[in-house]
């Protein structure tokens, strides 16, 4: 049996392993059907070390095919699926990805991504939920995802090696990069490895027990608290597309003991009918997470009045993991801090000349990990380098202090990001984008207050030589981003203005423009 299903298969045979919104699998047709997923890419031609691009929605699938991955050591790269051809095909050629997994629901923008020559890479499409009638079925390259699991049979896999995720990130210069970490694969680990890392999971969630899935699973942090859990023997329940009502009735309709917000998510509940708010139960909640963005102090605080002191929350990144956490009890009386770092993890921070700086004074935010882990940039040297210190000392770029008591605040951000709903967005790659266009001398792009999100998207456009600013030329520069840039990262609104300050040394001056938008709101990082 796959060594991270065997013991579950073995003594919980029946019990559900996992849960979408169209079907059930129980531990052992999980470890059947992840055998039979294992050898029949295998005979497909994916090879240990291989990469493969998945597509797919929170659904039973995508985890039998990291639960295949992590047994045949495939590295994997979780797509977000609101991405636009061009990103989809750059993804394919930086990561040299040898196949495609993709459900249907996505294939038309993946085939689209395939006809151009930056998918050259992909040898095999490996279809879900395919239609008969799909042009994905005439291209040579095409399997049908169960069909793969009925001519890989259900024996135990061989040579079993680890594979894991590569997440794609996005970078402060030019397009996102891959973060590979010790499970990424391409190493000589075998997958019970990631057991022991799972185990140590075990101080965040209750394992086993039942996860509540209702943030998209390219996530690095929703991957964690969901699939991480169920290495560890915890079934998974998911959701496709977030609803707060109906992720409330599940919790309680399948007795879910953990879940993973963000402050979008948390809000949204707080605004649901009181009629809603009251049929929910919650009894069997034990541990609500949360973290990717600052929470508003009074969305945080009316979710502990309503839920009781079960929300912890995280700073970490998809490069670290988790750095440091606060509890209920601690960040009521410590609001603001995001609390003290792990017993695994060294912080050292230092001034702009790297002198490490008293405690109680601000520097910039460096970590250590004690066991040794580390990531890189694929395909960039300097990009790693740039993010470490030394070699397995990082940053996030944040800037902070750590009190009196050790508790770690984090003051400014040093690089020039925008987090909105929970989801980081790097301004270079839209005004890359932007810039582009005959129409555009210059261009920045900052975050402006959302009440919803945080922050949304806006760009400042100084146009070129005699053109006019108008409605039309709006349109064109959304047309042009709808083509190149996944909906989350599209500006929300186009601002022109005469001049786009920048520095003697061609740096955009981001503080003054930003200015204007934030007085009367308090910047939170």
């Amino acid at each position: 049996m796959a060594v991270l299903t065997k013991t579950y298969a073995d003594i919980r045979a029946s019990d559900i392993a996992l849960i979408d919104e169209e079907r059930s699998v129980s531990w052992a047709e999980l470890n059947q059907r992840v055998n039979g997923l294992v050898n029949g890419l295998r005979q497909a031609g994916l090879k240990t070390g291989d990469t493969v691009a998945v597509v797919a929605g929170n659904q039973c699938e995508w985890f039998e095919i990291a639960q295949a991955c992590a047994h045949g050591g495939w590295t994997y790269v979780p797509v977000n699926w609101h991405w636009v051809a061009d990103e989809l095909a750059y993804v394919y050629e930086d990561a040299n990805a040898v196949a495609v997994l993709v459900d249907q629901s996505f294939e038309a923008t993946v085939l689209t991504a395939l006809k151009d020559e930056r998918g050259r890479s992909v040898k095999l499409i490996v279809g879900i939920h395919t239609a008969s009638d799909s042009a994905a079925r005439s291209d040579s390259r095409f399997v049908d995802y169960e069909a793969v699991i009925s001519s890989g049979g259900s024996d135990e896999p061989t040579d079993q090696m680890l594979g894991g995720p590569m997440f794609y990130t996005s970078g402060t210069t030019g397009r996102p990069k891959g973060v590979r970490g010790a499970l990424s694969g391409g190493l000589s680990i075998t997958p019970d490895f990631m057991q022991l890392v799972a185990a140590g999971f075990s101080q965040f969630l209750p394992i086993p027990g039942r996860t509540m899935l209702c943030g998209p699973f390219y996530h690095s942090a929703q991957w964690a608290f969901s699939f991480l859990p169920m290495i560890g023997g915890s079934a998974v329940v998911m959701q496709h597309k977030y609803d707060s009502a109906a992720m409330l009735e599940m919790v309680d309709r399948y007795s879910c003991t953990n879940v993973h917000l963000v402050p979008t998510q948390m809000k949204r509940l707080l605004d649901l009918p009181d009629s809603v708010k009251e049929s929910f139960s919650g009894t069997s909640l034990s541990t609500v997470w949360h973290g990717a963005a600052p929470c508003p102090p009074a969305v945080k605080r009316g979710l502990i009045d309503w839920w009781g002191p079960k929300i912890t929350e995280y700073y970490g990144s998809t490069e670290g993991s988790i750095i440091s956490t606060v509890s209920s009890t601690d960040w009521l009386a410590k609001g603001g801090s995001v609390g003290k770092p792990l017993e695994t993890v060294e912080v050292i921070i230092v001034d702009d000349a790297g002198a490490r700086v008293p405690q109680g004074a601000p520097g910039t935010l460096y970590f250590k990990n004690k066991m040794g882990n580390d990531f890189t940039y694929h395909n960039d040297e300097a990009k790693t380098r740039e993010s470490h210190l030394e070699p397995g000392v990082f940053t996030t770029g944040d800037i902070g202090y750590i009190d009196a008591d050790g508790f770690l605040w984090l003051s400014d951000r040093k690089i020039d990001m925008i987090i909105s709903g929970g989801v980081n967005i790097y301004p270079a790659e839209i005004e890359g984008v932007i810039a582009a266009l005959s129409e555009v001398e210059d261009v920045a792009v900052i975050g402006v207050p959302d009440e919803e999100f945080g922050e949304s998207v806006k760009a400042l456009v100084q146009l070129a030589d005699g053109i006019i600013a108008s409605p039309e030329i709006s349109e064109i520069i959304i047309k042009h981003c709808r083509e190149f840039l996944a909906g989350y990262k599209r500006p929300r609104s186009i601002d022109f203005i005469a001049h786009i300050p920048r520095t003697g040394t061609g740096k955009i001056q981001k503080q003054p423009l930003r200015a204007p938008f934030w007085e009367g709101h308090e910047r939170r990082i």
